[in-house]
């Protein structure tokens, strides 16, 4: 039930559907002949929709996020799992497995392969994700697909299909490796969030951020209605939302 219910509320809170949402009963006043709030709720709407697409504000607030761990340049020797966070796909066979999945994922992928091949195979891939609400395959399943088309054996994969969340992931790998040092890879707006939930069920994961996507150094006057800047923004809110979500959940 937590799960659904987070998937709803967050859907109505994100930050693009709020502007359309402030548009609209702008819209709606003003249709109304209440000229004077229709007024201020489009002028309200107008500044919401500025700062969340405003690149060099977005880019800031994401790096908040992205710079919590830093860039895992060389994996430890000790490590004999490197547990891959899921991401979302689609499956679709008349496209190659690369397209399938998600950016988020195959960046995700190729981060642990990374990790992996300085290993010389001494560590196995954990790849994990449930199929989702609209689709047959198992995120777990696509990503082991694309690891074998990326030169990895199918014995060095463990496929993990069960988990919805992060914190089902972190379940599933405490059940699997326990109290082991393992690397945990995920994108680096997610890592904070993730390297709570796995810290809480008492696991040693070490961090290895992936897919940076906060653009600093620009001037204060570029990026005006950035598109980008509203797909980072979502991102910033559903991490900002998450990590109040586990501070409610304790």
């Amino acid at each position: 039930m937590d799960f659904i219910l987070k998937k709803i509320v967050s859907m109505f809170i994100m930050p693009f559907p709020m502007g359309m949402f402030l548009i609209i009963v702008g819209l709606i006043l003003l249709y109304k002949n209440r000229v004077a709030k229709a007024k201020f709720i489009l002028l309200l709407s107008v500044v919401w929709m500025f700062f969340i697409s405003y690149a060099p504000l977005v880019n800031s607030a994401l790096n908040h996020f992205e710079e919590s761990y830093p860039t895992l340049k060389q994996a430890p020797n000790n490590v004999k799992y490197i547990f891959v966070l899921g991401g979302g796909h689609n499956t679709n066979d008349n496209h190659p497995i690369t397209s399938q999945v998600c950016g988020a994922s195959l960046v995700r992928l190729s981060e642990g392969i990374r990790l992996y091949r300085q290993l010389k195979g001494k560590a196995v891939i954990v790849v994990s994700g449930y199929s989702g609400m609209y689709d047959p395959t198992p995120h777990a399943k696509m990503q082991e697909k694309l690891a074998i088309a990326l030169g990895i054996e199918k014995k060095h994969i463990i496929v993990r299909p069960k988990p919805r969340d992060t914190h089902e992931e972190a379940l599933a790998a405490k059940e699997l490796i326990g109290d082991e040092p393992f690397i945990l890879v995920t994108s680096a707006s997610h890592m904070k969030r993730a390297m709570n939930f796995f810290k809480n069920e008492n696991l040693n994961p070490i961090p290895a951020p992936t897919q940076h996507l906060a653009e600093l150094g620009r001037p204060f006057y570029a990026g005006f209605f950035s598109a980008s800047a509203i797909v980072k923004s979502h991102i910033v809110f559903h991490e900002m939302l998450g990590l109040i979500w586990q501070k409610l959940k304790g």
